[in-house]
């Protein structure tokens, strides 16, 4: 493990010399004692990426590029070891590590192929109305980024950010979450034996009142982005507020899944399960509200409660595990007290609910299917995050469109029919920045990603993604020979 914190390409103690621990929640025991970072730390790192700017800045794509696809065969090189160092701070199964591994080196891979291409479109000529001028637009580089990312993904989240401000020019102090810091500040070193130069990503692992609010808070950082809750979220918008920067945010949402009377039952509990149960439902885009067209509703509400009793459950290194553990005890302890409300609130519990049998240890909650949750209950609109689905029916493509659209939140959705027009329809008319069609969950580096409503305001991924750390520059001349003449005459 990493002894110190990430900046100006070196490893340095914490200046204020504390530590926390890092726990596996698969067996409640510390595994790491990681250095925390507080304020004077954050300053440290925020002066490091700012002096790194303006080099870093003035290089070509083409150049940019070749230090990212050197982070993604770093990253591949050692995927293994990062895999399972995500299952033992996390707790996911190690098959999902993997592929989250095998996405962070991809994503590295994609936003070096938009540096290149951002060399040809850095500068674009503008045709105005007046022949006497010339106007062309450049993009640079919004500056000092900040990035804060959350511990259900840890380095998958971490280069989601990473790399399009790289990619773009940007030079950034990324704060990991304290549950989950050790794959970040792998990255860091994978960076620097990378060749990226001193500076320019900067790792600083620390709680988020020490090293998180002095982040957002500090005048030299021109962009804020940011992963988590929604009342973290308001917090950093508020602290972006003070100096007008730039921000993203990903806040999470309460998905949809709406499910129609003429699909194939087994082909919907498949993605059903693959929806709310990956990652154990901690997935910000989780399909947790599942919406089944009356005539179907008890035929997929029978296969659904089936298949979720055979999930095997366990530490993520054990063979054939599909459900770890929660990420620690405060998640557990909020997911057990969700499901204990909706109860009250008049939730029946079909399945789960409760504490696997014989796991005295680890934060373990059995998948959970919830039916009759009524519509103000907590646990159909507001965000569990744990393997926790409510299942409701409904009659008819508006009354599905109206549950499925009464919440606060719009990142994802998903629509399930054999009916292509249907599906299209609904697609349109779902308030939601993702929307899945007879599936549930998949993301690519080159499509977009975020929300509307309170689940966030911008996007991350694709050419989006990198549109968050570029910046547009008018730039007009004068080329005509006349004297303008205003006011002195020739």
């Amino acid at each position: 493990m990493r002894d110190g914190l990430y900046i100006g390409g070196r490893w340095e103690k914490p200046a204020a010399g504390g530590t926390f621990e890092v726990i596996d929640p698969a067996t409640e025991q510390p595994i790491a004692s990681v250095a925390a970072a507080t304020a004077a730390d954050v300053d440290r790192a925020v002066t490091a990426a700012a002096e790194a700017l303006p080099a870093w800045k003035r290089t070509s794509g083409a150049e940019r590029a070749k230090i990212l696809r050197a982070i993604a065969e770093g990253i591949r090189a050692r995927r293994d070891e990062l895999a399972a160092i995500e299952v033992a701070d996390n707790g996911k199964p190690l098959p999902e590590a993997k592929w989250d591994i095998d996405d962070t080196a991809g994503c590295f891979d994609f936003y070096a192929g938009l540096a290149e291409e951002l060399d040809g479109r850095q500068e674009q000529p503008v045709a105005v109305g007046d022949p006497r001028f010339t106007s062309k637009v450049r993009r640079e580089a919004v500056g000092v980024a900040g990035a804060i990312i959350p511990w259900n993904y840890p380095m998958l989240m971490a280069a989601w950010k990473v790399a399009p401000a790289l990619a773009a020019g940007c030079t950034m102090v990324l704060k990991p979450s304290e549950l989950t810091p050790l794959t970040a500040l792998e990255l860091g070193a994978i960076a620097g034996a990378a060749g990226l130069p001193a500076g320019v990503l900067n790792v600083v692992p620390g709680l988020g009142r020490d090293a998180g609010e002095p982040l957002t808070h500090h005048p030299r950082v021109d962009k804020l982005a940011f992963t988590g809750s929604l009342a973290t979220g308001r917090r950093v918008m508020a602290a972006a507020a003070e100096d007008i920067k730039a921000v993203s945010l990903e806040l999470g949402g309460k998905s949809p899944f709406l499910v129609f009377a003429d699909s194939d039952v087994e082909a919907a509990v498949e993605w059903i399960l693959f929806g709310i149960f990956w990652n154990q439902g901690q997935v910000c885009s989780a399909t947790s509200r599942v919406l089944v067209e009356r005539p179907l509703y008890d035929a997929v509400l029978e296969r659904l409660v089936e298949e979720s009793r055979k999930i095997t459950i366990g530490g993520g290194l054990e063979e054939g595990v599909l459900l770890g553990p929660l990420v620690s005890r405060g998640q557990h302890e909020k997911v057990l007290g969700m499901i204990g409300e909706g109860v009250r609130d008049g939730a029946k519990v079909a399945t789960g609910g409760r504490v696997p049998q014989r796991r005295d240890r680890g934060y373990f909650v059995e998948p959970t299917v919830l039916v009759d949750v009524p519509e103000t209950s907590a646990a159909w609109r507001e965000e569990i995050f744990g393997p926790v689905v409510c299942v409701k029916p409904f009659d008819g493509e508006a009354e599905g469109l109206r549950l499925a659209n009464d919440s606060p939140y719009g990142l994802a959705a998903a629509v399930m029919s054999k009916d292509e027009e249907r599906t299209e329809r609904v697609a349109r008319d779902l308030e939601a920045g993702i929307v899945w069609i007879n599936c549930s969950q998949p993301t690519f580096s080159e499509a977009p990603w975020g929300g509307v409503k309170r689940s966030g305001i911008g996007r991350e991924l694709g050419v989006w993604g990198l549109e968050n750390y570029l910046t547009v520059k008018q730039v007009t001349r004068y080329a005509s020979d006349e004297p303008w003449g205003w006011y002195i005459k020739g």
